[in-house]
């Protein structure tokens, strides 16, 4: 894996499905970002949150992870809350919002189909996930939004995808890392009451005492 890029290019050719789909993107909507969204936050950061894959309108049109829909506001509200971001969300990359202590990426960079990147995309895009991991030098928590999310993780860091259980709140060791999972912030999850502000509050506040526990 090594000379592997944290990052894929804007051009990334590797996942032909999600290609085909970022070209069509790029024809209904050329002025959108219709890449693979990079990861947004401080280089530093002992916190990693790690999504699912952009939104076709959110990070896919404006090239910032959970920018531009309805997953974005509960996360960067979120965040805020729980001294993770500073600023204003305003949905849109040039808002002036800004991450403290915390990063934030996807387990698949570019916009799929109906939200469902294919197992397949998943282990392609593995390589960019384990190259961020490992450009963090000072993580120590990673929140998984999502049981896809989670088992990915897993995955890049060598255990089997079922080595920490699913569920809200569920968290154990991997890799050097505290993983905690959480369900994620979609507006099916937050509209239907599964996932509620002070659920989502206490999974950040839960890293927030790790962080500071090993301080």
């Amino acid at each position: 894996m090594s000379g592997v890029s944290p990052e894929p290019p804007r051009d990334c050719p590797l996942c032909p499905r999600l290609v085909a789909y970022r070209e069509e993107n790029q024809r209904q909507n050329p002025d959108w970002w219709n890449g693979p969204a990079p990861s947004f936050g401080d280089p530093e950061a002992r916190l990693l949150v790690a999504g699912l894959a952009p939104g076709r309108t959110g990070a896919n049109r404006t090239g910032r992870p959970f920018t531009g829909d309805g997953a974005g506001v509960i996360l960067y509200e979120t965040l805020l809350k729980t001294g993770f971001a500073t600023g204003t969300y305003d949905a849109r990359p040039d808002d002036g919002l800004t991450l403290v202590d915390c990063m934030i990426t996807n387990a698949v960079r570019c916009a799929p189909p109906l939200n469902k990147p294919l197992p397949v995309e998943e282990a392609t895009c593995r390589p960019f996930l384990k190259a961020r991991l490992q450009a963090l030098p000072l993580l120590q928590v990673i929140v998984t939004l999502g049981d896809v999310s989670r088992r990915s993780v897993l995955k890049t860091l060598g255990l089997p995808g079922t080595a920490i259980p699913a569920g809200h709140g569920v968290e154990g060791q991997a890799g050097g890392y505290h993983l905690i999972n959480s369900y994620h912030c979609s507006r099916l999850n937050t509209n239907t009451g599964r996932l509620t502000p002070d659920m989502f509050e206490a999974i950040f506040r839960r890293a927030r005492t790790l962080i500071e526990a090993n301080s």
